[in-house]
């Protein structure tokens, strides 16, 4: 799965780019050239590849996923109590490519009409500027692997450690739930759960690499913490999906922010490595132990 550059791209500026995670704003177009010309060169070498904004669109069309997303997606906490119904109306109201594009690109002040919004968006307007969002883009959907992970047979839905990403898993999630390419799929779900708040256990996919032979290899450090992983591995263990779980505990850096941007796997027996963080890796393995405490035997 993949998420090409859109609106929420169009959206980063100087001001805003820093609390939406990206160092700088992007040549947008330059960047839609980039990503499509990686999508042919998958789909050249007979990799299926969905697109994220296909698969939103393709649900967001039926009104009971609409309206799972929109019950979590848009609310109090989220908009603010006199925003909820006016901004669901609107929503409800477009076809359904707009709805997928607006709920990954974040909603404006601007975006909202003042036929729907009345007086309270032109409050907010005067009071938070035209260009305030009402629903702040998503821009790092396009970063699909740390949302969820596909281990043996399943996939987790990752509490993301950065508040500007946890409504990602949200979105994904509805695609596993509604959408027929995967509704029509057996797998478990391992770990997560978006109706949850899971406090300090943080998963992303970045740091998860299930490399066969039974054996999972997870980071921990600045965005996968140890809770998560303790209770994935204890899933994995009671349903006899992985042997062992091998932990690389990373420096809490933005350098080292994921595993797979210092340790990359290019072939099963071949990586690529960044050994100034590599060479302080921490490991230790997990495995499954009845007669220890969790279930769990650390080594």
């Amino acid at each position: 799965m993949v998420c090409s550059p859109g609106l929420a791209h169009q959206r980063l500026t100087p001001n805003n780019c820093d609390e939406l995670l990206f160092d700088d704003v992007l040549w947008v177009a330059q960047a839609k050239r980039d990503h499509f010309d990686f999508v042919t060169k998958m789909r050249e070498r007979g990799i299926e590849v969905l697109e994220m904004h296909n698969l939103l669109t393709d649900i967001v069309a039926m009104p009971e996923a609409l309206d799972w997303i929109l019950e979590r997606k848009v609310t109090a906490d989220s908009v603010g109590l006199g925003l909820i119904n006016e901004v669901k109306s609107w929503l409800r109201s477009l076809e359904p490519r707009h709805i997928a594009e607006y709920l990954i690109g974040g909603v404006s002040a601007d975006d909202l009409p003042d036929s729907f919004g009345g007086k309270t968006i032109q409050m907010f307007r005067d009071f938070l500027g035209h260009s305030s969002f009402i629903l702040p883009p998503l821009p790092n959907t396009q970063f699909t692997r740390d949302t969820t992970c596909w281990i043996y047979g399943g996939v987790t839905l990752n509490p993301m450690y950065w508040p500007a990403r946890r409504q990602e898993t949200l979105l994904t999630t509805a695609i596993y739930k509604f959408h027929p390419q995967f509704t029509n799929a057996d797998f478990e779900i391992w770990y997560g759960d978006p109706d949850k708040d899971h406090g300090n256990s943080t998963l992303e996919g970045g740091d998860v690499m299930p490399i066969g032979n039974g054996v999972v290899l997870i980071g921990m450090g600045e965005r996968t913490s140890r809770q998560a992983i303790g209770q994935l591995a204890l899933n994995l263990f009671k349903n006899k999906a992985v042997e062992r779980v091998i932990v690389a505990g990373l420096p809490k850096s933005r350098a080292a922010m994921h595993l797979d941007t210092v340790f990359s796997f290019c072939d099963r027996d071949l990586v690529t490595i960044f050994p100034e963080v590599v060479n302080q890796i921490v490991a230790f393995t997990l495995q499954p132990d009845e007669s220890k405490q969790g279930g769990i035997d650390i080594r």
